[in-house]
């Protein structure tokens, strides 16, 4: 049990991440539990360091004291080498996105999975899982991929810009759920693959604040697909927007941004947050936004 008096020192570690709304998030929360709670963003861009130099990040953070890290792009993957021990989803994916620090050592989890996988549950119920193309084989595509294959996805298509990449998660999800449960590639072969697909899901920075734009031609979009996005600042994405346009049932990623924070939390904390009052903190803070 998690003495409620004890403070947290808990930061997010990426680039660009100046319009994250992880620590308002997280710090509204601990609020309403009674914690003390501070969450620092650790931007990349503004020290002017490239991913490579997660691990001094993370010896700092050991150093001065924090209790946990949120990893986000472009260092989900780079950091494993520089952890003590991973979670068996980490390890599986080989992918981290919340790291604890305690008892002198740095342990690597994931949470996108489950958290797009609660998401996928609340907000595309009965959504068709027989083919599904996946875009983006990076640290957060491999978490949605192996949401998706738990969800009971048939068969998924994994297009990544580096075909290669593409190649590697679909073995390694292979090796986990089945050879023939998953497949990669370039994205040379994406409208072959949307053709038969039931859904689409995109996972790279495309359509972020930083990386505006579509990941595809809106041509390939057909209304009979459902679309989900896990990019959430801007929440609606040129991808969601023009989807919804077309007439697809849409996902957009503030569902997995929140059910993935509410896992970090308690992990950093020991003490279970209120999911649904952080989805409401969570609506509260995008209005926020928009009014600003």
């Amino acid at each position: 049990m998690t003495d409620s008096t004890q403070g947290f020192l808990v930061g997010l570690v990426g680039s660009g991440i100046g319009p994250s709304l992880s620590p308002p998030l997280h710090e509204r929360e601990a609020d309403e539990l009674g914690l003390r709670y501070l969450y620092r963003r650790l931007d990349l861009d503004r020290l002017q360091k490239p991913a490579s130099a997660i691990g001094e990040i993370l010896a700092a953070a050991r150093l001065a004291g924090y209790d946990g890290l949120n990893v986000t792009h472009p260092c989900k993957q780079v950091v494993l080498e520089h952890l003590d021990e991973l979670s068996p989803d980490a390890a599986a994916l080989g992918a981290v996105n919340t790291v604890v620090l305690r008892d002198d050592r740095a342990v690597g989890h994931n949470t996108d999975w489950s958290g797009f996988a609660r998401a996928f549950d609340r907000g595309l119920p009965e959504a068709p899982l027989d083919r599904v193309v996946l875009l983006g084989a990076g640290g957060a595509g491999a978490a949605v991929a192996h949401a998706l294959l738990t969800l009971g996805t048939r068969r998924l298509t994994v297009l990544d810009v580096d075909g290669r990449r593409a190649g590697e998660l679909a073995a390694s999800l292979g090796g986990r759920f089945g050879a023939d449960r998953a497949e990669g590639g370039d994205l040379g072969v994406l409208p072959a693959a949307l053709e038969g697909a039931d859904g689409l899901v995109h996972a790279t920075p495309t359509g972020m604040a930083a990386h505006p734009g579509l990941p595809l031609d809106a041509g390939l979009l057909r209304p009979v697909l459902w679309v989900a996005d896990i990019v959430y600042r801007p929440l609606e994405t040129a991808l969601v927007r023009t989807a919804r346009e077309l007439g697809c049932r849409v996902l957009d990623g503030g569902g997995m941004a929140v059910f993935q924070a509410v896992d970090a939390f308690r992990l950093f904390t020991g003490v279970e947050p209120d999911a649904e009052r952080m989805l409401a903190h969570f609506t509260t803070l995008v209005s926020d936004v928009r009014v600003n």
